[in-house]
């Protein structure tokens, strides 16, 4: 008898992270729902429709979010992963952070992810399952001008391992990945800026930004079966960046006039 394939709930499909995830589990012969604001972003991924069901939703609205979570169990079955790779990214001392700002970067990051999880452990409360959610390694070192995301993504961490001790015992694993940067559409003013690009890389200690593939590579294994015995925990996929310091280079010594 031949077993059903793994199903996984995705949101923020159409992002350079989620894209990347997207193909990668595709490949690997899962069954999807995509989850994005708009439908043909999702449909131009180009992934085969009889195992991948799209669903236009914002991740913000819990109503949204329980719904592409129903429709997904309607069309595939039981889940067995879900990973929430939705996010902004906000560069701003708090002194030039509005109201405004603060709020919706928490609302983003931090309420939406409450919203997958409180979804997702219901979905999976009888099956088990993973959930996969992204930090960022600013919530682990500080950085200046990171003040509010570095706030609402230190929230998904405390989150994850709350969540984690909640629901381990019905076979619920939760888990997070904490990236440094990352080049996408989202970083692009940074790692278009040649300076910005050459400062940043050389915080990380192995001298590049990171690919969207090092990140959803990352997230693949703590979705699947390889990763069963891993919980509460949060990966850092940062190239060094959080923990590590590259060596100093020492100042040359003044030119001797003859």
């Amino acid at each position: 008898m031949t077993s059903s394939p793994p199903t996984a709930l995705l949101l923020g499909a159409t992002g350079a992270v989620g894209s990347a995830l997207a193909h990668r589990l595709s490949a690997a012969g899962w069954q999807l729902a995509l989850v994005g604001r708009d439908e043909s972003a999702l449909a131009a991924l180009g992934l085969d429709s009889a195992r991948t069901m799209l669903c236009a939703a914002q991740s913000t609205d819990p109503a949204d979010v329980d719904r592409c979570v129903q429709n997904t169990i309607d069309r595939f079955g039981p889940l067995s992963a879900i990973a929430n790779c939705v996010g902004s990214l906000l560069l701003k001392p708090a002194h030039l952070t509005t109201d405004a700002m603060w709020q919706e970067t928490l609302l983003i990051n931090l309420t939406s992810s409450f919203y997958i999880l409180r979804a997702g452990v219901k979905a999976m409360m009888s099956s088990g399952g993973s959930l996969v959610f992204v930090s960022t390694a600013a919530a682990r070192t500080g950085f200046a001008n990171h003040e509010a995301i570095a706030a609402a993504k230190a929230g998904i961490e405390g989150l994850v391992r709350a969540a984690a001790a909640t629901y381990g015992a019905k076979g619920i694993r939760v888990n997070a990945v904490a990236p440094g940067l990352v080049q996408s559409r989202m970083t692009r003013d940074i790692v278009g800026n040649a300076t910005a690009r050459a400062v940043s890389e050389s915080m990380h200690v192995l001298g590049r930004l990171g690919e969207p593939e090092d990140v959803a590579s990352a997230i693949a294994w703590l979705m699947g079966p390889d990763s069963a015995w891993v919980t509460g925990q949060i990966l850092g996929v940062d190239g060094g960046l959080a923990h590590l310091r590259t060596r100093p280079t020492a100042p040359r010594p003044p030119t001797q006039k003859a």
